[in-house]
């Protein structure tokens, strides 16, 4: 058959309304579904024990964040807040004694730790200068639960 009388037979049935179902078949969305199935058996369990390391990498990520602005802090004023004056000193000035001569806003606001806690300030520190620290995910361990800026690389 020449190729231009197969193309007018195909224009008389395409006009004529008989036009083949572009619908899938139930063998095509079954296919669908069991490589859909497939990918969540492998990928869900992996997802799930997520949620607790964000949480954990977000703390470390605060605290570093804090740490960044405490050096800030010290930079401008010549020292670093006193325990009493605590994280607060870089989100409003200090009106207690020592007061910073050169005080601006260093955070926008005292952040919570992810579990829903303030985090700890002390100056002068145990492990440093100045400790900063939340006590981790509760049910952890106390040997390894608590994250701070002496062990943010060591810490899970």
């Amino acid at each position: 058959m020449a190729p231009r009388s197969l193309s007018r037979r195909l224009d008389r049935i395409f006009r004529a309304g008989h036009r083949p179902d572009p619908g899938f078949t139930l063998i095509e969305i079954m296919v669908v579904v069991v490589i859909l199935a497939i990918l969540a058996t492998i990928i869900v369990p992996n997802v799930i024990n997520k949620p607790e390391e964000a949480r954990i990498t977000k703390a470390k990520a605060d605290i570093r964040s804090i740490v960044a602005a405490l050096d800030m802090y010290k930079l401008d004023n010549y020292q670093y807040p006193t325990t009493s004056q605590g994280l607060k000193a870089l989100v409003v000035k200090p009106s207690s004694s020592p007061i910073p001569p050169h005080w601006h806003h260093y955070l926008n606001q005292i952040p919570i730790d992810p579990w829903g806690h303030p985090y700890k300030y002390l100056y002068p520190g145990v492990h440093g200068t100045f400790d900063v620290w939340t006590d981790g995910p509760p049910g952890s361990s106390s040997h390894h639960r608590v994250i701070g800026n002496w062990n943010l690389d060591r810490s899970r």
